[in-house]
């Protein structure tokens, strides 16, 4: 009978301990994930509806400001103007340039600015453009710093596609590498990354996605990185994203594939697999990531 008690002591302290460890474990994560949020947008117009909802997701106060990059542009002025026109016409909050250079990257008086801002926003225009000015640079780090204290970083289009860590620039590498909007095949290791800003890790982002027919481009961006979700974002419409909690905003509709089943490549280079996770999500819907 003692030995029966002493059993039953010890299971409830490595019950115990196992709760301990994993409560502990859960908050450690917690702390880890940003206190940001981030606003997708796959590009095209925005609806007053779409920009009110950034709005209220970087939930400003009247102290608070936001900050334009407009380096993926080859117009950067024109591209701040028209975002700086319609973040106006939701919020009074001072809207700040930064067009930064490789010249102008270590300028302490502009890093504390961005890292300072509540809302970020990026412009479209090459993503391959900001990323040259961006990449292992102060900026990089004061981007993240923003994100992790709590502002939300958006972006459109190339803007999108600078949230991933490995982010697709549009190039398609083997055989015709003539620039198309969608990719004509779907062959391995024809698709180019370059890498990102890194804000979602485990997340590969496109744009422009159901009104560029970019399924092919998508689905090479998976087969390059089966253990990641991938998601198009159509124009018009954006995720807004939360730790690992997604959220769908805007006029159109957002397709996610991830987890494909025994993919292969033949001996020709042509990828294939038995089946793949397919989700297709419009406005209010929530999904998860990994």
């Amino acid at each position: 009978m003692i030995l029966n008690i002493l059993h039953k002591s010890g299971l409830r302290q490595i019950l115990f301990f196992a709760l301990m460890l994993f409560a502990y474990s859960s908050i450690a994560q917690q702390r880890s994930l940003p206190k940001g949020s981030l606003f997708i947008i796959g590009g095209g117009s925005r609806s007053p509806e779409l920009l009110q909802k950034l709005i209220k997701t970087a939930n400003l106060s009247s102290k608070d400001y936001m900050i334009v990059l407009p380096m993926s542009s080859g117009d950067p002025v024109a591209s701040f103007n028209a975002i700086k026109e319609e973040l106006s016409s939701q919020a009074e909050n001072s809207i700040g340039y930064l067009n930064f250079t490789t010249e102008s990257a270590n300028n302490k008086k502009l890093l504390d600015s961005l890292s300072g801002a509540k809302l970020i926003f990026i412009t479209g225009g090459d993503q391959s453009r900001f990323m040259k000015v961006v990449l292992n640079t102060p900026i990089y780090k004061a981007i993240h710093q923003a994100y992790n204290k709590g502002a939300t970083v958006a972006g459109t289009s190339a803007g999108a596609a600078v949230m991933s860590k490995y982010m697709i620039t549009g190039n398609q590498l083997a055989g015709d590498t003539t620039y198309r909007e969608t990719f004509n095949k779907l062959i391995d290791k024809n698709i180019e990354f370059e890498q990102g800003l890194g804000l979602l890790t485990s997340v590969i982002i496109d744009q422009h996605f159901i009104k560029r027919s970019r399924f092919n481009r998508l689905l090479s961006a998976l087969a390059a990185h089966p253990t990641f979700d991938c998601v198009g974002i159509d124009e018009g419409t954006a995720i807004i994203v939360k730790g690992k909690k997604i959220e769908v905003a805007g006029d159109s509709q957002v397709l996610r594939i991830a987890d494909p089943e025994n993919l292969k490549v033949t001996e020709t280079g042509h990828i294939k697999m038995e089946s793949l996770r397919f989700n297709m999500f419009t406005e209010g819907d929530v999904f998860y990531v990994k």
